[in-house]
């Protein structure tokens, strides 16, 4: 009996041995499946984007010409003044009394001349009938001669002293905004040294930008580039407000400064911009997006495709057989909703944009191609409004 079960033992231990090893093993899942972009190089608008400064169209500083007592201020701080408009008026009792001694001396040298004329007169007609001497009416035409010349030094002197006592008020040269009163009444002013307020001219107005020394090289090397950049060319300057508007109207390049600036490396660019309701101010730090140059062989990504990671730009690329394998890439810049591509990427390879939290560098996934949402809703919606026009049309007619 003993044996008997010992056998029996055992041929179901063989039995229950066999039956495990005639399990199926567990299949390995199906790769992931994710969206690729197939690179393909294209011309595309170069949208750059700096930090811009607001900079007054003109400033002019308004000094005082005059000596004196500054007795009344006209203007109000920061109101627009028109050319030739009051400003300060400098006590002018000195410059008024000058100018009267100047009037009064004139009178004396016109007088003067008067008496010397009557007496040439008088003795050129006796000169003929000797019954005077050669002499006297040589002096007598050199005193004429002496009291002309004392007559034009009364008339500069009256010029100045008049011009002394219009600088006791204070005009506006130019018109624009008028800025804070550095000096006001009662201070005294001993002349030009003293700056009384500042005049702004906003409309137009411009902006200053300083591209990067490499940006500058590429427009340089480039010959539609450089055209276009130029003074008057076709590049259109934007300016965006701190609530990330864009301005209304675009700027055009007007000064390209030719000295390069030894710190920077880099040249200004100055845009003008018309700014009738004075949106833009001086002092302000804009956004400046300059458009209109094209770039050949532009590589363009979504911008969900690269991966920042410590500083690095990376993308993940499908490879032969279908393998993911990351990819530092150099990102410039935005063009719309994508990366500009510099370095990193070149035409056909295939680039994971959706399912990259799928995709492990060196896993097989299955590459599907990818398909812009954004691009096909925008066709279906130009394609709604081209199929509804002749419904309107012949709601039109029946009418």
């Amino acid at each position: 009996m003993r044996s008997y079960a010992l056998a029996f033992g055992g041929g179901l231990a063989l039995a229950t041995g066999l039956a495990a090893c005639s399990k199926p093993a567990p299949q390995a899942p199906p790769p992931s499946e994710v969206s690729v972009l197939t690179v393909a190089p294209a011309t595309v608008d170069d949208n750059l984007d700096f930090v811009g400064d607001v900079q007054a169209y003109r400033t002019v500083q308004v000094r005082a010409q005059a000596t004196g007592v500054i007795v009344q201020r006209y203007f109000t701080e920061g109101a627009a003044v028109q050319a030739g408009q009051v400003l300060y008026r400098i006590d002018p009792t000195n410059n008024d009394a000058d100018w009267r001694g100047a009037r009064a001396r004139l009178l004396e040298a016109q007088a003067r001349l008067s008496n010397a004329e009557t007496n040439a007169n008088r003795l050129k007609p006796l000169l003929e009938g000797n019954a005077v001497a050669k002499q006297d009416v040589d002096n007598a035409n050199s005193q004429v001669e002496q009291a002309r010349a004392a007559v034009d030094d009364a008339k500069a002197g009256l010029d100045r002293a008049k011009k002394g006592l219009d600088e006791t008020t204070v005009r506006a040269e130019i018109g624009g905004r008028v800025g804070r009163a550095l000096l006001d009444v009662g201070t005294r002013v001993t002349g030009s040294a003293d700056i009384l307020t500042t005049i702004d001219v906003l409309d137009p107005i411009y902006v200053s930008f300083r591209p990067s020394a490499q940006q500058q090289y590429a427009w340089r090397t480039d010959a539609d580039a450089r055209k276009a950049i130029a003074v008057g060319g076709s590049a259109r300057v934007q300016a965006v407000l701190p609530d990330g508007s864009i301005f209304p109207r675009a700027g055009k390049i007007g000064f390209i400064d030719p000295v390069v600036d030894p710190q920077t490396g880099t040249q200004q660019y100055r845009a003008e911009f018309a700014n009738p309701e004075h949106i833009l101010l001086p002092g302000q730090f804009v956004h400046v997006k300059v458009a209109g140059i094209r770039r050949g062989n532009a590589v363009l990504i979504p911008q969900r495709a690269v991966l920042q990671q410590m500083g690095r730009s990376v993308v993940l690329v499908v490879a032969a057989g279908d393998s993911v394998v990351p990819r530092d890439v150099k990102a410039t810049s935005w063009s719309g909703a994508s990366w500009l591509i510099e370095d990193g990427l070149k035409a056909g390879d295939r680039v994971i944009v959706d399912g990259v939290q799928k995709a492990r560098p060196g896993s097989v996934v299955k590459p599907v191609p990818y398909v812009d949402s954004a691009a096909v809703a925008a066709g279906a919606s130009s394609a709604a409004a081209s199929a509804a026009s002749p419904a309107v049309a012949t709601t039109g007619t029946k009418k």
